[in-house]
């Protein structure tokens, strides 16, 4: 057995044979989740795959992923989620996929990076993800930097604050990514890597106040130009 749900600390898991794993607490023969999370129950180990700073993936969401393996009609893609996405042939294909003609491990292979949009999950399987759509598919250049996600609205700033910022002053085209994946393409690597450094600096300070200001300030010092 193998059941998914979200769980409450202390909610009540299940009862009688099962070895607690990650997460849970035994009183007695009935199991109990320590944090709020994901339930895993998988050959008799019940485990909760904390949710706290963990992207939880939502219909319409822009992701960034990691095709993880290679399938007869579909890729499996890593999202930074306790879940996997699914990415089928027909959708890459645009619905022309014949497994004779058509090699999944040519058009993309484990390592692959690429920018999707999730268009199905309901907690219950696994997210399903569309590269139909501008500016998705395959990443071919560019560096991609890791974000938390629940600083993914520090990133952005009030009313785009801090991504325009980030843009313009960096020189560089930004893909954020739902699930704290970061896609920068500039002109020159190193337009590229001050732009990662901005990010990890808002990621370490994103709790601050002035910090668009400090941004700011921090890009221009870095080319050398008066603020």
């Amino acid at each position: 057995m193998n059941e998914r749900r979200i769980v409450l600390p202390g909610e009540f898991l299940v009862e009688g044979d099962y070895q607690a794993g990650l997460n849970v607490f035994r009183q007695g023969k009935r199991l109990y989740s320590s944090k709020i999370g994901l339930l895993s129950i998988d050959k008799k180990v019940v485990s909760v795959i904390a949710l706290h700073g963990v992207y939880e993936p939502k219909v319409g969401d822009l992701v960034i992923g990691k095709v993880i393996d290679v399938g007869t009609f579909s890729w499996t893609v890593d999202i930074r989620s306790p879940y996997t996405a699914i990415l089928n042939a027909s959708d890459y294909f645009k619905g022309r996929f014949n497994p004779l003609r058509n090699s999944l491990r040519d058009a993309l292979a484990p390592g692959d990076m690429i920018i999707a949009q999730i268009v199905e999950f309901d907690r219950t399987r696994n997210p399903v993800l569309t590269v139909q759509g501008h500016g998705l598919g395959k990443i071919t250049r560019g560096m991609i930097v890791e974000l938390t996600p629940s600083k993914i609205p520090r990133l952005i700033g009030r009313k785009g604050s801090m991504i325009n910022l980030l843009k313009k002053e960096g020189r560089c085209q930004i893909t954020i990514g739902k699930n704290g994946l970061i896609h920068i393409v500039g002109e020159t690597v190193e337009d590229e890597e001050l732009v990662a450094q901005a990010i990890e600096k808002i990621e370490r300070e994103a709790h601050t106040t002035g910090l668009t200001d400090r941004i700011m300030k921090f890009l221009r010092r870095s080319r050398g130009l008066d603020v």
